[in-house]
Formats: structure tokens, C-alpha cells, sequence
């Protein structure tokens, strides 16, 4: 097996550094985004085995992003798992609804994150 990348996004640098250095942690090589249409470049390009992607973000939305991901050959079997300060069960509903395979919400934990792994495993 290659080497494990994960592709983090997030418009806030403490949230990227934050779980930038969770997955470094876990053996993960991280490559970051701060924009859904960065996201769609990077997943093309780097083919990540997982992404995490924020919700909220501006000029397209995670949920853009992820549904833009899923209906691409080229990065629909990659998960997605939202990291957002959306908790509702409406918001989680939601993402699994765009395609996303995991959802975990702000603030979290390093566990919760490393947990979100075994659904790229």
C-alpha cells in the first residue's frame, strides 16, 4: 500500500494546523485546502485517501464541494468526512446526504478525528 494522504479543508489555519497535526500524528501525509473549489483541484490532483471537509466556508460550501466530489469518477470513492460546527442532527442528516461517510463536530477530539480513519482504511 502507498503512502496514506489525507486532504484537510478549512478557511481557518488553526483548524487546518489542528488537525494537519492529528493526522501527521497517525502516519498521515496532509495536504490542506481553504475553499470547496481548492478542494476539487487538490482531490483531482493528490487523490487523497480521505478528506476532511469543513461546512462552512466561502465561495462554495462544503456541502457544494462534497456533492461535486461524489458525482466526479475521478474522486467519487474517496470518503468524506464533515468537520463543522454544524452539530444538528439535521446538518448530520444532511452531509450523509451529499455523500459524506463521517461527520464529526467542532470542537472535537484528537480520537474522534483518528476514528473517522478506519472508514479509509
Amino acid at each position: 500500500m502507498g503512502m496514506k494522504k489525507a486532504l484537510v479543508v478549512d478557511d481557518s489555519t488553526t483548524e487546518l494546523a489542528n488537525i494537519k497535526s492529528i493526522l501527521t500524528d497517525a502516519g498521515y501525509v496532509v495536504i490542506t485546502a481553504s475553499s470547496g473549489k481548492d478542494t476539487l483541484e487538490k482531490a483531482k490532483a493528490e487523490k487523497p485517501s480521505i478528506i476532511f471537509l469543513d461546512i462552512v466556508m466561502p465561495e462554495m460550501d462544503g456541502y457544494e464541494a462534497c456533492r461535486s466530489l461524489t458525482q466526479d469518477p475521478a474522486t467519487k470513492d474517496i470518503p468524506i468526512v464533515f468537520v463543522s460546527s454544524k452539530s444538528q442532527k439535521a446538518d448530520k442528516i444532511w452531509g450523509q446526504l451529499q455523500g459524506a461517510k463521517g461527520y464529526v463536530a467542532k470542537p472535537y477530539t484528537a480520537d474522534q478525528i483518528i476514528d473517522q480513519l478506519k472508514i479509509a482504511a
